[in-house]
């Protein structure tokens, strides 16, 4: 009997001291509910209008028209038939609910994505007191995928801008929006990552987090537990067309430097080096001579690019940029594209085993169709943008010739599974001397027909199927 008695004390005091445990740690999780209370008013709902053609007495349902924009935002697919041939035709405008955004000012200037309103013909603007208003397009910036918006009111309830450098890895962040139409929906999560860069949006240093974004939070705050605004939830990462954990935000330091240029001029003016760069891994560290894999490889300089001007070469690692350093590739072209067009900047770069510094006077970015040496076609149907191959590297794999992936743009490239920084030898049976011999090979390869592609990776050359999706 005391032997049982016993045993339910000890069962007793576990329970109690397991129950105590959980007990603190839910005492611990921070509450949002006066950080939302607060916030949301400043949140609001976007819709658009669209004048379209479609079969007479046909309309797209919002919902599959929401879903559509979700899968050309991250997929550059267009389901539902989009973009088919329909007969007989009609003008029609239709309205759909596709984002969010947040007030930024008393007098009505309202921060968005530009993919949630790119395109429309009218916007409206939906407050949290259900008032609502036709928006006037201030300005765009693709590159950013940021858009303001301005309404016509006043006294309106505003976000408070914070500092996105001052976020940490770890640290507890709130999200407000409108997934699916549902609005004011609250999630939180934490900042997975910081400085995060994606393939097609070079300007962006994104905040990486775990917070459920769906399609309709695009354009909206994301907030720290000061209930400040420190990023614009953009974009997610999915393989399966829904939430799964990872996704991304605009730092609110780029937000406001881009609002600024739009509130003056109605674009964003940037400078411009004139490089293509690549990061620096283990392998390409050790061939080049460093201690540690660090900076951004160039791989191309830009004809007549400040760049060239300068004396700048393919092969040479920037080091640090205006006395800032750059650990990865992804850290330079952000740096750079904040500058202005004339600015006289320094670099410090690793050139044959030593440091050498070179100055550099920025210039005005020209239009994104004079910069390729490949042609805008060609790169489409490749889906990625090639370079010739860093001198040091060719000797160090023992090759003549070839090119280097410098950029996968999606598409072709990325159903093959080609990766940035693979160098490409021989393809269809031919060998590779240099981009123009590439494109000429390329060029004539027929759609739909896997041919042979020899490349190198990570030091080890391999065989892969290549087939040119039409």
């Amino acid at each position: 009997m005391n032997r049982l008695l016993k045993t339910m004390s000890v069962a007793a005091v576990s329970f109690a001291l397991m129950f105590s445990v959980y007990a603190n740690a839910a005492a611990n999780l921070p509450d949002f509910t006066e950080l939302v209370e607060k916030a949301s008013p400043a949140v609001v709902n976007i819709s658009t209008e669209q004048t379209s053609s479609s079969a007479s007495g046909q309309q797209l349902n919002p919902d599959a028209k929401e879903l559509n924009e979700f899968f050309r935002h991250f997929f550059g697919q267009q389901p539902f038939g989009q973009g088919q041939q329909q007969t007989p035709k009609r003008q029609q405008r239709q309205r759909s609910s596709l984002g969010s955004g947040f007030i930024i000012s008393e007098d009505g200037y309202v921060l968005t994505n530009n993919h949630v309103i790119d395109g429309a013909d009218v916007i409206h603007v939906r407050l949290n007191d259900r008032r609502e208003y036709e928006a006037k397009l201030v300005g765009t910036d693709a590159r950013t995928d940021l858009a303001l918006l301005k309404i016509d009111a006043e006294d309106l309830p505003t976000v408070k801008m914070g500092r996105s450098d001052d976020l940490k890895a770890g640290q507890w962040v709130v999200a407000i929006g409108s997934p699916f139409g549902f609005d004011y929906t609250v999630t939180a999560g934490i900042v997975s990552a910081l400085g995060r860069n994606l393939p097609s949006d070079n300007y962006v240093p994104f905040i990486q987090t775990d917070v459920a974004i769906n399609p309709g939070n695009s354009g909206g705050p994301l907030f720290n537990l000061e209930g400040e605004v420190v990023g614009i939830n953009s974009q997610i990462y999915t393989r399966s067309g829904g939430f799964m954990g990872v996704s991304f935000a605009i730092p609110s330091k780029v937000a406001m430097s881009v609002v600024d240029q739009l509130k003056a001029d109605g674009k964003v003016s940037r400078a411009w080096l004139g490089v293509i760069i690549q990061d620096v891994n283990n392998d390409l560290a050790e061939s080049f001579g460093l201690d540690r894999p660090h900076g951004a490889l160039v791989s191309r300089v830009m004809p007549d690019s400040p760049a060239e001007k300068a004396g700048l070469q393919a092969g040479d690692i920037i080091m640090s940029f205006e006395g800032q350093t750059i650990e990865h590739s992804s850290e330079l072209p952000y740096i750079v594209g904040r500058m202005k067009a004339d600015s006289e900047v320094t670099a410090t770069v690793f050139r044959n085993g030593k440091d050498k510094v070179i100055d550099f006077t920025l210039e005005k970015r020209p239009e994104d169709s004079k910069l390729a040496s490949q042609s805008e076609q060609q790169q489409n149907r490749l889906g990625m943008v090639v370079g010739e191959v860093p001198e040091k590297l060719a000797t160090r794999l023992g090759i003549q010739g070839g090119v280097v992936v410098e950029q996968v743009l999606g598409g072709t490239a990325a159903r093959n599974g080609l990766q940035q920084g693979d160098v490409i030898t021989m393809l269809n049976g031919q060998r590779i001397s240099d981009v123009e011999g590439f494109n000429g090979i390329a060029e004539v390869i027929p759609n739909n027909r896997s041919v042979p592609m020899r490349v190198i990776r990570d030091g080890y050359p391999m065989f892969i199927p290549f087939k040119i999706v039409d």
